[in-house]
Order: C-alpha cells, then sequence, then structure tokens
C-alpha cells in the first residue's frame, strides 16, 4: 500500500512574507485544477527552502544554488508536470546566479519563484545581494532588468506579499504560462523577513504598480527596461506584470533525455561507430 505524506505546517516567523508566497502558489495550483501528484514543486537553500514540504504535491530539496538545474531536469524528464522552482535571493541571486541567466536564456517551461527579502534569514541575518545597508528602497541589484536584457524571455513579474490579489493573479499568470509551453516564468516576490530585515514599510512605500498604469504595455520589452530604469532613479520599483511574450516568442521545444533509449543494444552499432573514428 503507498503511503502519502501528510502536508506540513510551515515553519516561519509569524509576519514572513514567505506566508503570502505559499498561499498565493496554493491558489494557483487550486484554480488550475492541477492534481498534486502531477505538481512538482522545488525548494534552494534557506527560510524558502521547506515550502515544498507544506502543499501536499511531489518535493524536492535542492543543492544551495541548483535549484533550477534540477527544475530544468525534471521538466525535461516529464513536460507533462507542472514544475515549479522556489527559492531566496541569496540561493538565486548569488551561488545560484550563473544558473539563472542560463535559464532566462534557454527558456524552458517552468515557473521560477524567487523569495527576496534581501537577508540570509536561515543563517540568521547576514547580508543578502539585494540587502540594502543605507535603508534605500530601490534595489541594487534588479534581476527582472537582467532578465529583459536577455532576448529569450517570455514572462518577468514582480509581486509583494502583502499585496495579495496582485500576487495571487501574478503566480497564477506565472503557472499558466508555464503549463502552457509558452517558456519559463520568472516571478520575484517581495518578501520581507520581519526578524532580521522588516522593509515592508520601506518597500511598500516605494512601489509602484504597473498594472494600474494605464501606459504601461507589458509586451514592449524597450519600454519595460527604461520604465525600471526611470523608477530605480527615483527610488522607487516597480511591480505587476512587467514583461509578457505569450505569441512572439514560445519556450524552446526540448528534449527529453530521461526518457530516451540508451541501451547498449539498441546503440552498439553507432557506439562503434564512434570509436572506430579514434583507430589509429
Amino acid at each position: 500500500m503507498t503511503a502519502t505524506y501528510q502536508p506540513a505546517l510551515p515553519i516561519w516567523c509569524a509576519g514572513c512574507g514567505h506566508f503570502g508566497v505559499q498561499a498565493a502558489m496554493n491558489g494557483a495550483i487550486r484554480a488550475l485544477e492541477i492534481p498534486r501528484h502531477e505538481t512538482m514543486i522545488l525548494a534552494g537553500i534557506g527560510c524558502s527552502g521547506t515550502v515544498q514540504n507544506n502543499l501536499g504535491t511531489y518535493g524536492y530539496h535542492a543543492l544551495h544554488g541548483r535549484v533550477l538545474p534540477t527544475a530544468a531536469g525534471v521538466h525535461l524528464a516529464n513536460p507533462d508536470l507542472t514544475v515549479i522552482a522556489t527559492g531566496g535571493d541569496g540561493d538565486g541571486y548569488a551561488i545560484g546566479m550563473g544558473h539563472l541567466v542560463h535559464s532566462f536564456r534557454r527558456n524552458a517551461s517552468f515557473t521560477y519563484v524567487v523569495m527576496n527579502n534581501g537577508v540570509y534569514g536561515l543563517t540568521k541575518g547576514q547580508n543578502s545581494p539585494t540587502f540594502q545597508a543605507d535603508g534605500a528602497a530601490a534595489l541594487d541589484f534588479d534581476a527582472i532588468s537582467l532578465g529583459l536584457s536577455i532576448p529569450a524571455t517570455t514572462f518577468l513579474a514582480r509581486g509583494f506579499a502583502r499585496w495579495t490579489d496582485q500576487l495571487d493573479r501574478l503566480m497564477l499568470a506565472a503557472v499558466e504560462h508555464a503549463r502552457a509551453g509558452r517558456g519559463f516564468a520568472f516571478i520575484e516576490v517581495l518578501s520581507p523577513c520581519v526578524t532580521y530585515n522588516d522593509t515592508y514599510p520601506v518597500w511598500e512605500a516605494s512601489l509602484h504598480d504597473l498594472d494600474a498604469d494605464g501606459a504601461h504595455d507589458p509586451a514592449d520589452r524597450a519600454g519595460a527596461f527604461a520604465k525600471l530604469a526611470s523608477l530605480a532613479a527615483t527610488g522607487r520599483m516597480a511591480v505587476g506584470q512587467i514583461y509578457r511574450a505569450d505569441g512572439a516568442q514560445q519556450g524552446r521545444s526540448l528534449p527529453r533525455p530521461a526518457a530516451a533509449d540508451t541501451s547498449p543494444d539498441t546503440h552498439a552499432a553507432a557506439y562503434a561507430a564512434v570509436m572506430n573514428r579514434y583507430r589509429v
């Protein structure tokens, strides 16, 4: 008889923004009626690294900074699964930065949610790549602007854990985008750490909602880049659907190496031909 584990209770501090992220992920899975056994949530290291225990789906706790190549492997092995990778800004923007750049470039169809709190909360408050020592609101490093600079990207969004209605819509849109095979869906969530870096007030005061900005066109990559730059120059940050390319550029159709026939008997002649090339 197969035993199914019971979802765990979150272990985060009261007031942590990650509660809102988890609720949005759970809401998207429910709204899209995705069976839990057809969903795989992968997490990196840090406080965000336990979210996969809480939702009743398949889950995997990846090595530090390696959640993206692991998620890509799951997607390649079984594209029919709904794959959601999660992690913190320390996991994604420090040791995992190289994987983020190439995930943008490869544009495989899975979702990546970064819970950005500007601190290494699990190891008790060291500065992360997005920590602002001077208390400024706008980020010195902006992963959304990085994504806009890579032509292959198809979905870039930012939410705020306290603005739950918008976050729910963005999460739903991200999961829908990836499930439809339209490419890599990247969503950064400003998710404050109330214990070591409580940025709720400073971030909320600095946000500019592009979804409510009638002049913003999320299909205009150059316009989105210019908008983010102009906001950053005044100490502000954009939230909402920043860029989306549903029709112009689709997710790449990648091979399924895990499903390939690698039997030596099947490929004996091909292996022999390769070896013969090195004969002297």
